[in-house]
């Protein structure tokens, strides 16, 4: 006589096999409906960038390095080495004969390199400074070279801003203008790119 078979649960049998009597195992139902991911399951989507996008767009717009900036921060370079190099020898050669002299040019050397700096560094705070620091270049190279040309014997030895920078092909009192030009342009741009990412 075949015992009866007892259902405990989904899928799941117990009692003794008809034909050999042996108890049977219990089976473990499995469902043939596919499981649901619920909230371990991936999204083949393109994965959304966010902030990270926003931040890198962002960061190129602030760049200063770029188009005519490329050409200034070079030139900024050039007269960079250029002071440096002057203020150093004269410093070390000859400071006694003509200190007012190599002492500007020394000042001058440090506006170049600092100028510089806030061109490849970029950003806001860069660029602020930059503004700032063209604009005391510029006062400078027309007070110096307005100075050299009133009372030249002050001056045993040229300055890098004498005569307005006639030794460096009056790059010293073009650069500030320019600078000052290409630094307020690149705010204009910077925010330009801020409204358009904000409209988005």
């Amino acid at each position: 006589m075949t015992e009866p078979t007892t259902t405990t649960g989904p899928g799941a049998r117990t009692g003794s096999d008809p034909e050999t009597g042996a108890p049977a195992g219990t089976e473990t139902g499995t469902s043939d409906r596919p499981e649901a991911a619920g909230g371990t399951g991936t999204s083949d989507g393109p994965e959304t960038t966010g902030g990270t996008g926003t931040s890198t767009a962002a960061a190129r717009d602030s760049r200063l390095v770029k188009g005519p900036g490329l050409l200034l921060v070079w030139l900024y370079g050039v007269m960079s080495v250029g002071a440096v190099s002057r203020s150093v020898l004269h410093i070390l050669t000859d400071f006694d004969r003509a200190p007012l002299a190599h002492g500007l040019s020394a000042a001058a050397a440090a506006v170049y390199v600092f100028i510089t700096y806030t061109l490849v560094r970029g950003g806001e705070t860069a660029r602020k400074a930059g503004l700032v620091c063209c604009a005391v270049e510029l006062v400078g190279v027309l007070v110096v070279g307005t100075w050299t040309l009133v009372d030249p014997s002050a001056f045993p030895d040229s300055t890098v801003w004498s005569g307005y920078g006639w030794g460096y092909v009056f790059l010293p009192v073009l650069l500030p203008v320019t600078g000052l030009l290409w630094l307020r342009r690149s705010r204009t741009e910077t925010a330009a790119a801020g409204n358009r990412e904000a409209g988005d």
